[in-house]
């Protein structure tokens, strides 16, 4: 099963190595990761993305909660959660066909980032299924390259009253 998760750790040299060790220990592939900065400049966010069954899952959980580095687990896989994913495409762009690929571009709220030669480079925000739609019709356009970040996820429900 896939498993959103959310940890909340000291923002300090070692602590992503420490998470992402653990994880892998364990002998479970990684499929996303995002790590940034929080409101409080002393904390960081990992949103990793792993597939586990909820035993083993549990197990790193359980695991994850007695490193010192670690404040807050949660758990965003049964949430209603926001995810979000960047993705750059650099696609052959020829000048008569670069209006067809910018329609494109305008259709999924994308952006075109930068223009070269024979080239365009569009950014693109969103869910999976979102860039995934994105990339197989640029692919008729000849992908150059693709880039993308690891997911970030958020709980829709405020906790606060």
């Amino acid at each position: 099963m896939r498993h959103v998760l959310s940890v909340l750790v000291e923002n300090k040299p070692g602590v992503l190595s420490r998470v992402t060790g653990l994880i892998s220990r364990r002998g479970f592939n990684i499929e996303s990761l995002s790590v940034g900065p929080t409101e409080d400049a002393t904390m960081s966010r990992v949103t990793a993305i792993v597939r586990a069954d909820d035993v083993a899952y549990e197990q790193i959980t359980k695991q994850l909660h007695k490193l010192i580095s670690v404040y807050k687990i949660t758990d965003l896989t049964n949430d209603r959660a926001i995810e979000r994913e960047l993705a750059l495409f650099k696609v052959n762009a020829t000048p008569e066909r670069r209006s067809e690929i910018i329609e494109i571009a305008n259709i999924f709220r994308a952006k075109i980032v930068d223009v070269g030669r024979g080239s365009l480079t569009i950014e693109a925000t969103g869910d999976e299924e979102k860039l995934k739609g994105l990339e197989d019709l640029l692919r008729a356009y000849g992908i150059k390259e693709i880039v993308r970040t690891g997911k970030i996820a958020m709980s829709r429900n405020s906790k606060e009253g």
